[in-house]
């Protein structure tokens, strides 16, 4: 059935920011007031048996407005931010066709640039390459380097053998300059982000910390241990979830129940200020400061008034 001339198609507003930043409730105020539904850009809260360790929405969370591509993974299976796109846009385009506006939210930055800004052109790693590559010394790499791309050697930090490793494989398998792939991407991206809207939820780093510890505990004791112990075949995605690792140390005797708790807390943390990084780099993002104080709907109060 044709689209009509006179529908519009609602844009997707995503909604970012790290581990324990309140994106979820974020999302489901502004899909009550928006006629939205909910999309998941979480890389592991698309599996199912893993909804303790990733936080996903809740039962009573659900109820609040509909949700899409959370549990729809079996730990068996493998994902990337390229399947993920696959994924999202079929659910999206269903949701505009309905003149529903989709709400897009989570913390896995890659897969949130495939979807907005389309597959990066950079060359996936090649096994072969790589060990031939890794063969060779520190500094006849950095050589390398610098004589195949000077500008990209400037940009990468040559004391990182992998860092040096992996910008020589994309020079090598692309047949351009790493530099040059990248500034090309960047380029198509700043085109694309005229039209993108989104937030990005900023909690003060002692705050976030806080919270972060708090959710480690709550996890334990929410059932975590069980849900992990449940976990036979599992992909590598899947074993790469913060939590399962820790909470398999647990269960071989590894580590007390405190210590896995605040290993979990720690990569967390460490988690939470990669994705800060990455979210600080988006300039498209509306930044939207939130504290304890602060009830979820003024925040969103705040982002409509500024950007819808």
């Amino acid at each position: 059935m044709p689209i009509p001339s006179s529908f519009i198609i609602p844009d997707p507003i995503y909604i970012c920011g790290p581990t324990a930043s309140g994106k979820s409730a974020f999302a489901i105020e502004l899909a009550q007031r928006l006629d939205g539904e909910i999309v998941n850009a979480d890389a592991y809260q698309l599996y199912r048996g893993l909804e303790i360790i990733s936080a996903a929405p809740d039962a009573a969370e659900l109820s609040q407005a509909v949700h899409h591509l959370y549990g729809v993974l079996d730990p068996s299976e493998t994902c990337d931010a390229m399947r993920y796109r696959e994924m999202a846009l079929p659910v999206i385009a269903d949701i505009q066709s309905r003149e529903k506006v989709p709400i897009v939210t989570g913390g896995s930055g890659m897969y949130l640039k495939f979807l907005t800004h389309g597959p990066s052109p950079v060359p996936s790693g090649d096994e072969l390459l790589r060990a031939e590559l890794d063969k060779e010394s520190d500094a006849e790499l950095v050589r390398r380097l610098s004589e195949l791309d000077p500008e990209g050697a400037a940009m990468t930090n040559l004391k990182n053998r992998r860092y040096v490793i992996r910008a020589l494989e994309i020079c090598l398998l692309s047949g351009r300059k790493m530099s040059e792939v990248k500034s090309d991407w960047k380029k198509a991206g700043e085109a694309i982000e005229k039209d993108l809207r989104g937030a990005y939820l900023l909690w003060d780093r002692e705050t976030l910390r806080q919270r972060i510890n708090r959710r480690a505990e709550i996890m334990l004791d929410s059932g975590a241990i069980e849900e992990v112990a449940a976990l036979i075949d599992t992909s590598i995605t899947c074993e790469k979830a913060i939590g399962v690792p820790q909470i398999r140390s647990y269960l071989a005797g590894d580590l007390s129940r405190d210590e896995c708790a605040e290993r979990i807390a720690a990569a967390t943390r460490q988690y939470a200020k990669r994705q800060r990084t990455w979210f600080g780099k988006e300039s498209w993002l509306t930044e939207c400061q939130v504290d304890a104080s602060d009830p979820i709907s003024r925040v969103v109060d705040r982002f409509c008034e500024s950007s819808i």
